[in-house]
């Protein structure tokens, strides 16, 4: 089982500086990132940047695209009383939600989405796995 993740864009410019990653650069060191933890975690994957001419930027895992794989997922945060600072104070934080994305730029994509879309095609392998056997 492994997760393949290709970051597939133009050389282009990223026009909106409001999003998170505004520039390929920072979106590929943002997945380079999360396939260093992955592979900390024993995780088999692998990345791949392939840049087009023309067209939209994307990012696929296991050849589906982030939208396709939470098609149908309730994303959710969780609970005060799930969480393990309960009891503590919390953290007031600026600047905009977490789920909020401009779908429009992959490279806006927020981590928590991000991160639910390789932990759901994750599932989708091990449980083909299974189903072979």
């Amino acid at each position: 089982m492994m997760i393949d993740i290709e970051y597939i864009h133009t050389e282009n410019e990223i026009d909106d500086p409001t999003i998170r990653r505004t520039t390929t650069g920072k979106m590929k060191s943002y997945i380079q990132g999360l396939i260093h933890e992955m592979k900390s975690g024993d995780i088999p994957c692998s990345f791949k940047e392939t840049i087009i001419a023309e067209g939209e930027n994307t990012v696929l895992i296991n050849n589906r695209t982030i939208k396709d794989i939470i098609e149908g997922l309730e994303i959710r945060h969780l609970d005060v009383e799930e969480s393990c600072d309960h009891g503590k104070p919390s953290k007031v934080l600026f600047g905009r939600p977490t789920l909020d994305w401009k779908e429009r730029y992959v490279e806006d994509v927020p981590d928590t989405i991000m991160k639910n879309a390789i932990a759901k095609v994750y599932a989708d392998e091990r449980q083909k796995e299974l189903n072979a056997q």
